[in-house]
C-alpha cells in the first residue's frame, strides 16, 4: 500500500517543524529526515533518499540544508524547495540572533545553558541511531562495510580532508561499475521503496513523479535569479556603507566561503575562524568558540556560527549605525549570503541527477559515495559524542551517559516520537542543573 502524496500544508507544517528540532549538525539533521521522511511518514523512499544525500555530499555548503531543498523539490516542486530550505534555516535564524543579543546584552544565562547541557545527549542518540539506520540500508557487501571503514579511518586517524574522501570514494564507485558491477551496482526493483512494514514511500523508484526537463533555458533562469538573489544585499550595502565597511566586507567574504567550503562546517571553521579573528578582527577567539557552543546546541546547520560571526562584527564595527543596527544587518547578511547559494546548487543540478538516476555507472559512483558517507557520519558521532560524554577532555559526564543511552533505548528499541525524546532530555538538563 502507497502512502498519500502530502499536500503543500501538510509539507510546509513538517519542514516547519524541522526548524525547530533539527539538533546536531548535519549528522543529526540527516537522522531526523531519514526517520521522518523515509521511516515515518513515507514520503520519500529510502533509495532516493540516499541518492539526494549522495549528491549533496558533493556540494559546497551545508549539506543538510540542500537535502531538505532537494526532498522538498520532490515533493513540490520549485516552491516545495524553497519552503524546506528557507524553513529549515529561519527557526534558528532567529533563535541564534535572539542568543546573540544576549550574549553582547547580559552575558551567559545558566538557564538556557542547562537546557542545552540535556539537548546534547540527545543528539548523541539520534546521531548513532542514524548510523545504524543507514548503514543497514547502504552497506550492502563487504564492498561497501570496507569503503565505509576506510573513510571512517581517513578521516578520524589521518585527517584526510572530506573532499577527498567523499571524491575518492565517487571514482572508485564509478572504476567498480565497470569492472566488478556485481559489488557495486544494486537494484531494488520496484521494492525500492518498501518501507519496514511493507508500506510503499510516496516518491520512490516504482513511482515517479512528473520530470523537471533539465535544458539551458532553464538553468540560465535559475542561475539568473538566484545569482541575482545573491548579489542583490552585497551591492544594496556596498553602495550604501562602502565597499570597505565591514558590512560589505562580510557579504564578501561569506559569498566566497559558501563556494569553497566542501565538507561542511567541520571543514570551514578553522579557515573561518582564522579569518574572522586574526585578519579582519571582526571577533576574538574565545567569543568564536561562545558562538560555536551556541550554534551547536540550538536547532539548524552547525554552520549558523557564521550568522554569530557577522553579527558580532556588525557589533565591533556599526561604521555610523547603532551597534545592534550593525549587528542585525551583519546576521542577516551572513545568513543570506550562505544560504542562498544552496538553493542554486540544488535547483540546478538536481533534474539532471534525476535524469541520470537510472545509469548503472553514476548508480555505482553514488552507492559508493553513500559507503563513504556511512564512515564520514560515524566520524561526527564520535567526535560529537566524545565532546558531550569527555566535556574538555576531562572525566566522564555520568549525567550525559546516562540520559544518551536512555535516548537512544528510547528511539532505536522503543521508537518513541523524536520531539518527546527532545523535549525531555531539555527538561531532564534543566532539571540535573536546578538541583545541583
Amino acid at each position: 500500500m502507497r502512502a498519500g502524496h502530502p499536500t503543500f500544508r501538510e509539507a510546509f507544517q513538517f519542514w516547519l517543524k524541522l526548524g525547530f528540532i533539527s539538533f546536531g549538525g548535519p549528522a543529526g539533521q540527516i537522522a531526523i529526515m531519514q526517520h521522518e521522511l523515509v521511516e515515518r511518514k513515507k514520503w520519500i523512499g529510502q533509495d532516493r533518499f540516499l541518492h539526494a544525500l549522495n549528491f549533496c555530499m558533493l556540494l559546497p555548503g551545508p549539506e543538510a540544508q540542500q537535502l531538505a531543498i532537494y526532498c522538498g523539490w520532490l515533493l513540490h516542486r520549485t516552491w516545495g524547495g524553497i519552503v524546506a530550505g528557507v524553513l529549515f534555516v529561519l527557526p534558528s535564524a532567529f533563535l541564534l540572533w535572539a542568543l546573540s543579543y544576549v550574549y553582547v546584552a547580559y552575558g551567559a544565562v545558566p538557564w538556557i545553558a542547562a537546557i542545552f547541557y540535556g539537548l546534547k545527549p540527545a543528539v548523541m542518540a539520534i546521531v548513532v541511531a542514524a548510523v545504524l539506520r543507514i548503514g543497514k540500508k547502504a552497506l550492502k557487501n563487504e564492498v561497501m562495510w570496507a569503503i565505509a571503514a576506510a573513510a571512517f579511518g581517513l578521516i578520524f586517524f589521518l585527517k584526510t580532508p572530506f573532499p577527498a574522501i567523499v571524491f575518492g570514494a565517487a571514482a572508485l564507485g564509478f572504476a567498480g561499475g565497470r569492472f566488478v558491477p556485481g559489488k557495486f551496482v544494486f537494484t531494488s526493483g520496484h521494492g525500492g521503496g518498501a518501507s519496514a512494514d511493507g508500506g510503499r514511500a510516496v516518491i520512490d523508484d516504482a513511482a515517479e513523479n512528473a520530470s523537471v526537463k533539465p535544458g539551458w533555458s532553464r538553468a540560465l533562469r535559475v542561475i539568473a535569479v538566484c545569482g541575482g538573489l545573491w548579489a542583490a544585499p552585497i551591492v544594496a550595502i556596498g553602495c550604501w556603507q562602502g565597499w570597505s565597511g565591514t558590512l560589505a566586507q562580510e557579504g564578501l567574504f561569506f559569498s566566497k566561503a559558501a563556494m569553497v567550503t566542501f565538507g561542511g562546517a567541520y571543514a570551514v571553521l578553522p579557515y573561518v575562524a582564522q579569518q574572522a579573528v586574526d585578519h579582519f578582527g571582526w571577533l576574538s577567539a574565545p567569543q568564536m568558540l561562545d558562538g560555536l557552543a551556541f550554534a551547536e546546541t540550538t536547532p539548524g546547520p552547525l554552520i549558523m556560527v557564521l550568522q554569530f560571526v557577522g553579527f558580532m562584527g556588525g557589533f565591533g564595527h556599526p561604521g555610523g549605525l547603532s551597534p545592534l543596527m550593525a549587528a542585525t544587518l551583519g546576521a542577516a547578511l551572513t545568513t543570506w549570503v550562505t544560504f542562498v547559494p544552496c538553493f542554486l546548487w540544488i535547483f540546478l543540478g538536481a533534474p539532471h541527477i534525476e535524469q541520470l538516476r537510472g545509469r548503472k555507472l553514476l548508480t555505482a559512483a553514488l552507492g559508493a559515495v553513500t559507503a563513504s558517507v556511512v564512515g564520514v557520519i560515524l566520524n561526527l558521532a564520535v567526535w560529537f559524542g566524545w565532546r558531550v560524554i569527555s566535556p574538555a577532555n576531562g572525566p566522564l559526564d555520568a549525567f550525559a551517559i546516562v540520559v544518551g543511552a536512555a535516548a537512544f533505548v528510547a528511539l532505536h528499541r522503543f521508537k518513541v516520537n523524536l520531539i518527546a525524546v527532545i523535549v525531555a532530555s531539555g527538561a531532564l538538563g534543566l532539571a540535573w542543573s536546578l538541583a545541583k
